[in-house]
């Protein structure tokens, strides 16, 4: 029991603080992209920010695209020192998040390098909004915090555990059809082979070798 508290407390500690600040090396030409596996009804906050060179002047700019995992743009922006982007999850998947220079945008033609402040769940929500909506500081806005972390963690579980039953759905599905498939290849090469027996057969007896 001990050993299972300590890795709740770690879960709820990761959920609080789980942000991915990142650094992307973005090409002269082509394009970078990072991408995370989310479920429905997650909230998503990103800053992103072009990092200029001491010797470039004026500042490099990037383009920025954004898409769900059915290919819905969520956000788009071109040319831009830097952005924010926000939405909560309406499909479960990979949401996309996709960087690139234009042409005559990048002065120098090297790579770019972009910071991306990437948040979901409990960590993009606005505790700050929520403590003086609420009128609660200290260790009551703690236990909110945890009480959100919880929350988030039992939603984890059913995602998690919602994938495993169609995993193993597409497995059994799966392991039919090649059983089908073995029993037809089977069935096939049965129907070959005698038929091929049969026709030496005839063809023996038509020359009155047997």
């Amino acid at each position: 029991m001990g050993g299972m508290s300590r890795w709740i407390f770690l879960m709820v500690l990761c959920l609080l603080h789980k942000g991915q600040a990142i650094w992307l090396t973005v090409p002269p030409i082509g394009t970078k992209c990072v991408s995370e596996e989310l479920h429905n009804n997650v909230v998503v906050l990103a800053d992103y920010y072009a990092l200029p060179d001491d010797h470039t002047h004026p500042s490099p700019t990037i383009s920025v695209k954004v898409t769900s995992p059915f290919g819905n743009t969520l956000h788009h922006k071109e040319n831009t020192t830097h952005g924010q982007f926000a939405f909560t999850t309406t499909e479960a998947g990979n949401y996309l998040a996709c960087f690139w220079v234009e042409d005559g945008h990048n002065p120098g033609g090297k790579s770019l390098n972009v910071g991306l402040d990437w948040k979901t769940g409990i960590a993009a929500k606005d505790w700050e909004s929520v403590a003086r909506k609420e009128k609660i500081e200290g260790i009551e806005l703690e236990l909110r915090k945890l009480e959100g972390a919880v929350e988030a963690i039992h939603e984890n579980l059913i995602y998690l555990k919602t994938r495993e039953a169609e995993m193993r759905a597409v497995s059994e599905i799966t392991n039919t059809r090649v059983a089908s498939f073995s029993l037809a290849s089977l069935g096939v090469c049965v129907l070959a082979a005698v038929l091929q027996i049969l026709y030496l057969k005839r063809y023996f007896q038509k020359k009155k070798l047997i």
